[in-house]
């Protein structure tokens, strides 16, 4: 048999034609996908633009938290780094019907940025019938609520732990958002020290420093997870659930700290992050490793370190 091509380049052979319409039809169902935004990548760009704005939060003139106050909660654990409490939302839980938004039951998470906006920001709502404005005191109950219109409103949202329900990696008691306002959103504030609790039971909560945000049904402690990443579309971040770790006094360890921060009243940015730049709030201390001769400032309040 004759080595050569018995067809030319331009014969189209087997089924061309059905080939064709179905290229034809692939393509025209992207162009149709894409002109209404329904693309993977549009859906992804269009909930971080959302998701992702400014929020601006609430200044706090006397020092202490108010109910309606708009804050974020800051998380300082062994390393010394924040992280926020933030919405992990996917493309999944988004929807156009009434309006675009993000429906619930959805997940949060813990991650480095800790700039304000409509993710990391949440307004502390009254659940007793305290009027807005009014001061928050230890140990009174009070709900976390999403800011936005296109979070829905939903709730900071926790429940008993069981074999299937339970957080992703860790298999604690989870903690997610969801849009009913019932018991299982209710949250308290303790001092972090349990030696000066039962004196501090009943005053103010001060703004930006430490404090422990209690589950009032479960009576857990809100706890940032650094040892179990979670892959979400803003990247690595921690898990978030809702359990007491305690050390060898009884106390809660660092991960169940958190910080209720506010805005600065007199410069721009976060009140606690200005305070650290303080020389009178602040101390220098050398690194772990002798070798760098980089220092850091560590605030001797909440404890967080800044690289200088």
């Amino acid at each position: 048999m004759p080595d050569f091509k018995t067809y030319r380049t331009n014969v189209k052979i087997g089924n061309w034609n059905e080939e064709q319409h179905l290229e034809e039809h692939v393509r025209s169902k992207y162009m149709r996908r894409r002109e209404k935004g329904e693309l993977t990548a549009q859906r992804v760009d269009f909930l971080k633009h959302n998701i992702l704005s400014p929020v601006e939060l609430s200044v706090t003139t006397d020092g202490a938290l108010h109910f309606g106050d708009v804050v974020m909660l800051l998380n300082v654990g062994d390393t010394g780094e924040c992280s926020a409490l933030g919405i992990n939302a996917y493309i999944d839980h988004m929807t156009k019907i009434p309006s675009p938004g993000i429906k619930g039951p959805c997940g949060v998470s813990a991650g480095r940025s800790i700039q304000p906006c409509v993710r990391t920001a949440f307004i502390i709502t009254s659940v007793d019938g305290t009027p807005e404005g009014a001061t928050l005191h230890y140990e009174q109950s009070f709900a976390l609520k999403t800011t936005s219109d296109f979070t829905g409103g939903m709730y900071l949202t926790s429940d008993v732990q069981t074999f299937r329900k339970c957080a992703l990696r860790s298999r604690l008691q989870e903690v997610n958002l969801d849009e009913r306002e019932c018991f299982l959103s209710w949250w308290k504030l303790v001092h972090f020290d349990p030696q000066e609790r039962l004196e501090h039971e009943g005053l103010p909560v001060p703004a930006n420093v430490n404090v422990v945000v209690l589950h009032c049904k479960t009576n857990q402690a809100l706890a940032v997870m650094e040892h179990f990443v979670l892959g979400t579309t803003y990247g690595n971040e921690y898990e978030v659930t809702a359990h007491t770790f305690l050390d060898t006094h009884r106390a809660e360890k660092s991960n169940n700290h958190w910080i209720l921060c506010t805005a600065d009243p007199d410069a721009e940015g976060l009140l606690l992050l200005n305070r650290l730049k303080s020389e009178g709030n602040c101390v220098s201390l050398p690194r772990e490793n002798p070798d760098d001769p980089t220092e850091y400032i560590r605030c001797s309040v909440c404890n967080y370190r800044e690289d200088r």
